[in-house]
């Protein structure tokens, strides 16, 4: 793909992946609501903190593993590759049909602490930089320098969801929480990760 097709496909994803209730959703939601905006803005940039730690260390390591070795190459490929499969399958075929936001109370004790703890504490925000971002760096260009741009752009998605979550708490949570819209929108999310998955199964070193 060209640097334009890169970048114009990976808007649309990362802008369909930031959407998907997940944890980061719920976080904010309850933040939002018990503790108030300021509170839920701080969690926010605690998670897109969170994004820029796990880029880091996706960055370096991906530049040194797509260098260093056509075993290493293929070693990550089909990780990513079995990864993004399960995941699209769990979505597609078992989507959920309700979103809760999480139980008790919410810290109000350093937010932004407890938001970037979310993110850099989860492994699985690591296997997924590292199975999909490859997807979208274009052929010749350099893998840290895109990989940081692209996380620069999912985060800059992910802040603006997270405000308008934010400051529609009391209209977005209530439809966020529609069984219609988590059942299709985990589908959609499902079949691009197969999508991504089969991509990535034709792609070369």
């Amino acid at each position: 793909m060209s640097v334009t097709d890169c970048l114009v496909t990976y808007l649309f994803a990362a802008l369909l992946l930031t959407i998907t209730p997940g944890l980061d959703t719920a976080l904010i939601l309850r933040t939002s609501t018990l503790d108030g905006a300021k509170k839920a803005f701080q969690v926010a940039l605690g998670i897109d903190t969170g994004c820029f730690i796990w880029g880091i260390v996706v960055a370096f390591g991906l530049g040194g593993l797509l260098i260093a070795s056509e075993m290493a190459y293929n070693l990550l490929k089909w990780c990513g590759v079995a990864y993004l499969l399960w995941l699209g399958g769990q979505l597609l075929f078992k989507p959920r049909q309700l979103f809760e936001l999480a139980n008790g109370q919410a810290s109000t004790n350093n937010c932004f602490l407890r938001g970037m703890l979310t993110n850099a504490l989860n492994p699985k925000m690591g296997i997924f930089y590292l199975s999909f971002l490859p997807q979208f760096i274009p052929t010749g260009h350099s893998p840290i320098v895109w990989t940081f741009l692209l996380v620069f752009i999912h985060v800059l998605i992910g802040t603006i969801w997270s405000l308008i979550l934010i400051f529609a708490t009391r209209y977005v949570s209530g439809f966020i929480k529609n069984s219609i819209f988590i059942k299709w929108i985990d589908r959609l999310s499902g079949g691009l990760f197969i999508i991504f998955a089969i991509k990535l199964i034709l792609s070369t070193h």
